[in-house]
């Protein structure tokens, strides 16, 4: 039996990212993963601002290096297409004066390699991988966690990053998902994809003709298309929607998509994943326990976006077991601080973009939004923000806010 102080569940972007921060106050943590590195995560691949951002809390130098890095695309915003075909391109604020992109998009098996090679770079962060653990029991002292190899960890707190399907979250947390706070996606890739706009925009369409469903175009280094489709778990049942079949209908089909892919070459196959939402608020830790990432549900409901959340959520959850050791209290009314630090900075980001994600059962709404937003730099702001801030709780919790949206 190994007796560790924190046992981290998974070698994700949340996972490595409280490894990460752990190690920067001297704190040693053992990863498990159940595979071994490089390994693939199906995913819309775009880092937002916030991945940059919490980059750059890990250290300054991070956000330069990728963006020397060929593997990685800088990104400059992104283009939302309303049913009725207008757009609207929202460039991403940056602080940086144009020297280092705002967001990047990079393929999930280089983005977590190159996290994982930073990860093993801390003599204080040890990973073992193709550990699968099997079962879990709570004890007075923490949890002790056993491997399908056998191997017994104790541990005072886990930090649980175990994915959209977490065995932890399910048989320890009693979190379970839900059709209607779950998303199901389609990812594929393609080269040769026509049409591509300067600053590498990500491309959200909701298209007419598929809604509740949405279409994305991602571009990728070496002239590389992460392109996919997506819809809420419950709409998909309720509509018998097969998203094999409807993305291939678009590519064939919808006169703009097809234009663009007429000379597009698939690469690999269609993969299906899921997504679970943050369009609920749930409790995200109890005694002796975190829930991170899309273990925790994170999920942006309106675009899709995880990595930004889930690495936010490894750097907090880095935050509150370095509290629990300092004062050694493993207690879940000591451990619950991390819910409320991980909700003051998502929760009306998310609630905001549960708003969003509704418009897409009016298209006439969603197409006046878009319209709106194309006038109203103050809109245009905020779904910028949604992308890259790591705080907007001041903003969106001001009923001034919303007045100035409404009237200007």
């Amino acid at each position: 039996m190994k007796e560790l102080d924190v046992l981290i569940v998974g070698a994700g972007p949340a996972g490595l990212s409280a490894a990460m921060f752990l190690a920067k106050r001297g704190i040693a943590s053992t990863v498990v993963e159940k595979e071994k590195f490089p390994r693939d995560k199906i995913c819309g691949d775009a880092l937002s601002g916030k991945v940059v951002e919490i980059l750059n809390r890990l250290d300054k130098g991070l956000a330069n290096e990728i963006s020397g890095d060929t593997k990685f695309l800088g990104s400059w915003g992104v283009t939302f297409v309303a049913p009725g075909g207008q757009q609207l391109r929202v460039p991403f604020r940056h602080g940086n004066e144009g020297i280092i992109p705002p967001g990047f998009i990079s393929k999930r098996m280089d983005f977590d390699n190159w996290l994982y090679a930073k990860a093993t770079s801390y003599g204080c962060v040890e990973i073992r991988e193709n550990t699968i653990i099997r079962d879990y029991k709570k004890t007075a002292e923490g949890i002790t966690a056993t491997s399908k190899d056998g191997s017994v960890f104790k541990a005072r707190i886990i930090i649980a990053a175990d994915g959209a399907y977490s065995s932890f979250a399910k048989e320890m947390a009693g979190i379970r998902t839900q059709p209607e706070h779950n998303c199901f996606g389609l990812r594929a890739y393609y080269k040769n994809v026509g049409g591509q706009n300067d600053g590498n925009f990500i491309e959200l369409h909701f298209l007419k003709e598929i809604l509740p469903c949405y279409f994305w175009i991602f571009p990728l280094p070496d002239g590389y298309c992460n392109v996919g489709i997506g819809v809420r778990a419950d709409k998909a049942a309720a509509g018998k929607i097969n998203l094999k079949r409807t993305f291939e209908d678009i590519l064939e089909n919808n006169a703009t998509i097809k234009a663009r892919f007429a000379q597009a070459e698939r690469v690999g196959e269609i993969k299906l994943f899921g997504l679970p939402l943050g369009s609920k608020r749930r409790r995200l830790s109890g005694a002796h326990y975190i829930l991170c990432g899309d273990a925790a549900q994170l999920i942006d409901p309106f675009t899709g976006e995880g990595i930004g959340n889930a690495m936010m959520s490894g750097m907090l959850a880095a935050e509150q077991a370095a509290e629990c050791l300092a004062c050694n209290d493993f207690s879940a009314r000591c451990i619950v601080q991390y819910d409320k630090m991980l909700y003051r900075r998502v929760g009306d980001e998310l609630k905001l973009s549960t708003v969003l994600a509704r418009l897409v059962n009016y298209p006439w709404l969603f197409d006046y939004v878009v319209r709106k937003a194309n006038s109203n730099h103050l809109l245009r702001e905020t779904i910028s923000c949604m992308f890259e801030d790591l705080d907007m709780r001041a903003r969106l919790q001001s009923p001034l806010f919303y007045l100035k949206l409404i009237f200007s």
